[in-house]
């Protein structure tokens, strides 16, 4: 079999099998195959014993010492056999099978106790060890986990519906967790070692991944990954998860749809990048829109858009391209909207001098806690960048350019609303005037500990970028929204 060290006529031969080899010999293997297998396409995990049921129990089913010190014998032995330059030439799916028939073969012949739910588990943990990412494949497979934190190679907590939980899963030891970490990285052209511990990179499906490694991180690598669903969310099912109101979803398409500049606030965790997907479903398909982001994760639909992605430095230091160089780039590019994944420092002043210059219904994202503070950190961010305008003038810089902030929050009960829409209208002296649209109330909770509340408008019956409505054709849907809403709230 095409994998396995044969018999110089070509018939296969019984593997043999030497006292496991230590890992010190053992992973420059492992490195090899997963060198080779770096661009090799990556297949989903299909096996119905690791894809759990939709709602089974988060926590899984601790396993014994006694299976992991098995797979590292039979581990030990797979790498001993097959012939792994060979393997790295077959598609995954014919790689899979022969990774199975072998580590059947082992088991057979080193006569393991085993039942065969076991070794159907230990199946597929070798494949996955050999072509996917080992332990943390079961977790991507499944659609309602939202987050995997990894602490060290002992301890893999998931977020499911708001409430982080800790899993039976775990690693074999620290050196397998930076292995695939590694691998991780590799795919979009980084790297995580002792030189450069802290990465941020994605996953194929978009899914954001940061890695801490050794001397940093004290007790083992850390790993984090915010997953993205399959399938993309729109804006009519965050009124079905209560994110928010019908009438609200409707103001926020419009506000996409006339091309206000948005800026989407929040915390960590809040759904942010979520919101701003959403948004994004309802720019106009034949317009030209251009992404800046640290790791590519926005998933937008439209058949006209350009993905830029930062770079780090290399080991000399050198090559770096920061967030404002793309966004200063974006400007050259003809873009009529430029979305930013998320805004951390001086690029905001080159964010805004494009809302301000003829790219109307541009995007980004800011972490704050309110659209007050919001508009404080953009404050902040442009002293960093080193401008030594005057207050006014960077306030004057902000109302010209930003026209509604958008408010995400996580709630103590794990659920995520859209708790402000919020215009920013002009100056009053120095003091920058803000309307709020709509508002989150909490009123209480329910029997299970779940927060209640409403989605209410303030009672504006003309927003300010009323005319901008006009102007598309959007004023008569607007109205019968705040309308709807007010209603709603009587």
């Amino acid at each position: 079999m095409f994998g396995r060290r044969g018999t110089s006529d070509g018939s296969r031969a019984q593997p043999e099998f030497r006292a496991p080899a230590p890992a010190a010999t053992v992973q420059p293997v492992v490195e090899t195959r997963i060198a080779a297998a770096a661009t090799a396409p990556r297949r989903a995990v299909e096996a119905p014993s690791l894809a759990p049921e939709p709602r089974k129990a988060a926590v899984q089913r601790e396993r014994s010492e006694t299976y992991y010190d098995t797979k590292s014998q039979v581990f030990s032995a797979l790498i001993d056999t097959i012939d792994l330059s060979q393997l790295a030439k077959l598609d995954p799916e014919s790689a899979r099978e022969e990774i199975r028939d072998i580590v059947n073969d082992i088991i057979a012949i080193k006569n393991f106790a085993m039942s065969i739910s076991e070794q159907e588990e230990l199946l597929e943990d070798i494949c996955n060890d050999v072509l996917g990412y080992g332990p943390l494949e079961p977790l991507l497979a499944r659609d309602d986990i939202a987050d995997i934190m990894v602490n060290g190679a002992k301890q893999v907590f998931i977020e499911v519906n708001g409430k982080v939980e800790l899993t039976g899963i775990r690693f074999r030891d620290n050196q397998q967790l930076l292995n695939i970490c590694q691998r991780i990285v590799s795919q979009v052209g980084r790297r995580v070692d002792e030189s450069s511990p802290i990465c941020d990179a994605r996953l194929p499906d978009g899914s954001r991944v940061n890695v801490i490694a050794p001397p940093l991180a004290i007790d083992g690598t850390a790993l984090t990954i915010r997953k993205f669903k399959k399938d993309k969310l729109t804006l009519d099912q965050l009124v079905r998860f209560g994110a928010i109101s019908p009438e609200g979803a409707e103001v926020l398409k419009i506000i996409g749809r006339v091309r206000c500049n948005v800026i989407i606030s929040g915390g960590t965790g809040s759904g942010k990048t979520t919101l701003l997907n959403c948004l994004t479903n309802y720019v106009d398909r034949d317009e030209r829109v251009i992404t800046c982001e640290d790791s590519a994760e926005l998933q937008l639909q439209q058949p006209h858009v350009v993905r830029l992605e930062t770079r780090p430095p290399n080991l000399e230091g050198e090559g770096e391209v920061t967030m404002r160089d793309l966004v200063k780039n974006c400007l050259r590019m003809r873009p009529e909207r430029i979305i930013v994944g998320e805004v951390r420092g001086p690029e905001v002043f080159d964010l805004l001098q494009a809302m301000n210059t003829g790219h109307d219904g541009s995007m980004g994202t800011i972490h704050s806690n309110s659209p007050r503070e919001c508009l404080n950190r953009i404050e902040s961010m442009i002293a960093m960048g080193g401008y030594s305008l005057p207050q006014k003038t960077v306030r004057e810089i902000v109302v010209g350019s930003v026209d509604v902030i958008i408010q995400a929050a996580r709630l103590r009960d794990g659920s995520r609303r859209i708790t402000h829409i919020t215009e920013v209208i002009g100056m009053e002296g120095d003091v920058i005037i803000t309307q709020d649209l709509v508002l989150y109330n909490i009123k209480g909770e329910d029997a299970s500990g779940r927060l209640v509340g409403e989605h209410a408008s303030t009672g504006i019956g003309r927003p300010h970028f009323w005319d901008r409505a006009r102007y598309f054709g959007e004023e008569q849907r607007l109205a019968n929204a705040l309308e709807a809403m007010e209603k709603r709230a009587e």
